[in-house]
């Protein structure tokens, strides 16, 4: 009788927490709104979809007062089999104290941003150790917010919506020790991860910093190396898929790229990321005064020292990771 060895136990768990984290949103997503069209349609549980929508309009604004987050989930032992898959590694360069709230800017965002999900999202690297009494607030669309299931999922796991009004309600409620985690780039940068290119999308991305001024709260620069977990279909310059990649960016902010992976089997075609080691370095806070209303000048310059202080924490550890020295990080 053929028996698994541990290693290959091991193996199954990294790939299949990797691709449940994967499908989880579309999966949830089409289930939940898929059954509740039934229900309202086909059967005499009509109710139930009214009710359902009664919640989520009671609990619209959840997502932006904090949401509600349960530490076992973030705590999961299947975090650990997804950090162990690429491995996903933490550091940081200097301590943080919790006497402060901050903004960590996370960047590159990559194809599906699985660094900042495993070191943010979940404890499984270690923060709650390398940040001792910090608690990450991590933000993203609030799209993920609109799904009943799916809300209540995402925000288990610590997910903020990044509106302006979520930001203002987390940094001007009384206590410190919030960190709260964005990565500016956003979807817009997936067209960047590709193999020897260290561009980010941060010229004109400034909403962060003028946040960081009204409240008076440092801004800690992050940088995850070793991104590049997909392949990705270049097409040609002019022609009519990049035109149509080119007007979805241009009318959404989403760069709609074309990606591969691995299959299930290492040497196998799929959309899972290939295995690849990442780590993101986290920088020393850059001290912000509060500004209530901030110039354009304001805000400006202190883009501009955040650049120059993201630029320094790369070219520090850039070598270390295989990245040429005379690699520059690209802004634009």
């Amino acid at each position: 009788m053929f028996l698994p060895s541990n290693k290959d136990l091991k193996t199954f768990l990294e790939v299949f927490t990797i691709f449940q984290w994967m499908i989880a949103v579309f999966m949830i997503a089409t289930t939940v709104i898929s059954v509740n069209i039934y229900l309202l349609l086909f059967t005499r549980y009509w109710l139930v979809t009214v009710l359902t929508v009664i919640w989520l309009a009671f609990d619209w604004k959840t997502a932006e007062r904090g949401g509600r987050r349960f530490n076992f989930m973030r705590r999961c032992c299947l975090w650990k089999h997804y950090r162990d898959y690429f491995p996903v590694k933490l550091l940081k360069t200097h301590d943080i104290s919790p006497d402060k709230n901050y903004i960590l800017v996370g960047h590159p965002h990559g194809v599906l941003a699985h660094s900042w999900f495993s070191n943010f999202v979940t404890d499984s690297t270690g923060f709650p150790k390398l940040f001792p009494g910090m608690t990450p607030y991590v933000l993203t669309l609030g799209i993920f917010f609109w799904v009943p299931v799916l809300r209540d999922y995402a925000m288990s796991l610590g997910l903020c919506s990044v509106s302006s009004s979520s930001i203002d309600y987390l940094l001007s409620q009384k206590g410190t020790g919030k960190m709260l985690v964005v990565v500016v780039g956003g979807l817009a940068e997936c067209k960047f991860t590709l193999p020897g290119c260290s561009m980010l999308y941060l010229k004109n991305r400034c909403g962060f910093v003028r946040k960081a001024l009204q409240h008076g709260v440092p801004l800690i620069p992050a940088y995850a190396f070793g991104d590049v977990l997909y392949d990705q279909w270049i097409f040609t310059p002019g022609g009519l898929v990049n035109r149509f990649q080119k007007w979805f960016h241009s009318m959404t902010r989403i760069y709609p790229c074309v990606f591969s992976g691995r299959g299930f089997t290492e040497n196998s075609w799929g959309l899972l990321p290939h295995a690849r080691p990442q780590t993101t370095i986290v920088g020393e806070p850059l001290p912000m005064p509060k500004i209530e209303n901030p110039s354009k000048e304001e805000v400006d310059k202190y883009h501009a020292l955040y650049i120059e202080a993201l630029q320094k924490l790369f070219d520090q550890h850039k070598t270390k990771f295989g990245i040429p020295e005379t690699r520059k990080l690209v802004i634009v």
